[in-house]
Formats: C-alpha cells, sequence, structure tokens
C-alpha cells in the first residue's frame, strides 16, 4: 500500500476542486446559452434582429409604442416589411415619421395588432377586432390575407406573441396618408 506524503492529500483535492468547479460553470454558460438561444425576445425584440423590420421598428419608436409592445401580451403583430413600407407614395413615411403625425402614426400601427397569439394555422376567414379599436378582414383563401396583404412569413415567435410579416401596409378606415404629402 502507498502512503502519500503529508500536504498530497490536500494538494489532490485542491487539484479536484479546481476540475470540478471549471466543470460546473462550463455547463452553467452552456445551459445559459442554450437557454438565451431558444428563449425569443419580445415582438419588439425580434423584429430588430430580424433585419428586415427595420422601418417597423423606427415607426413604432416614433409613435412611442416600443413599451406597449415589448410588454406582456400577448399580441398577434401583422408587421409590415421594409419593401412594404417602401411602397407607400413617395413621402408619405417621412410626413408619418414626423413628431406632428404621431398620433396618426399610432392610430396606423395599432391597426397591424390584435389582441392575442394568433398562428397562421387557427385564422379563419371574417373581420378581427384590432388594438386601434377597428377591424381587419382575414381570409384563407389562396393563403392567409389581412385586408388584402399578404402574409410572406406566418408564425414568427415572440416571447410575448407573434409576427406575422405581411406585403404592405393597411390603412384604419378614413385614414386617407395623401393627405399628409398634398399639405
Amino acid at each position: 500500500m502507498k502512503v502519500l506524503r503529508p500536504g498530497a492529500f490536500a494538494a489532490i483535492a485542491v487539484a479536484l476542486a479546481l476540475t470540478l468547479s471549471a466543470c460546473g460553470s462550463d455547463s452553467e454558460e452552456t445551459m445559459e446559452t442554450t437557454t438565451e438561444a431558444t428563449t425569443p425576445g419580445t415582438i419588439v425584440d425580434v423584429a430588430v434582429a430580424a433585419g428586415n423590420f427595420t422601418t417597423l421598428v423606427a415607426a413604432v419608436t416614433a409613435a412611442d409604442l416600443v413599451e406597449t409592445l415589448s410588454g406582456e401580451g400577448p399580441f398577434t403583430v401583422f408587421a409590415p416589411t421594409d419593401e412594404a413600407f417602401a411602397a407607400l407614395p413617395a413621402g408619405v413615411l417621412d410626413a408619418l415619421l414626423l413628431p406632428e403625425n404621431k398620433a396618426l402614426l399610432a392610430q396606423i400601427l395599432t391597426y397591424h395588432v390584435v389582441s392575442g397569439k394568433v398562428m397562421a394555422a387557427d385564422v379563419t376567414d371574417g373581420d378581427v377586432a384590432t388594438v386601434e379599436g377597428q377591424n381587419v378582414k382575414l381570409s384563407t383563401m389562396g393563403g392567409v390575407t389581412v385586408n388584402d396583404a399578404k402574409v410572406i412569413a406566418a408564425d414568427v415567435m415572440a416571447s410575448n406573441g407573434v409576427i406575422h410579416a405581411i406585403d404592405a401596409v393597411i390603412l384604419p378606415p378614413g385614414v386617407d396618408v395623401a393627405k399628409l404629402i398634398n399639405k
């Protein structure tokens, strides 16, 4: 039988403790990274990260809706892409982003939001109330549409709801954005 010198046991114990603590911190870091990678952020976080909603994010910021759309929810957002905003008549977007048009911009943006989390597979034909207060018309004929804007990317998950990317900016009844550029 081999006898350990005095102090050798302490050295082995320290080495073992360091090895175990290093393994433990690696596991914790891996677990945190995995959790962060699989947990989506809020609707605003997901829109920022997606890269094709930069105009929408700028509009949400200008309308002071970031806190609302980062809130508990759940929300379903029919989110116009950058291309959808670019298709607006020349000058309309610039006019909407002006501080004096903040209320109109907020009205338009909240018209794109429905309370609750509605997945594309759960959409049925008919009218649905928006956060703005008026209804949008949902249809499933030939793919999901909202007021004739086509859903081009569905079920983008967020921690507080879901985003469906659409190919057009939809306007509440009675809103005429052409008046903004004809002032």
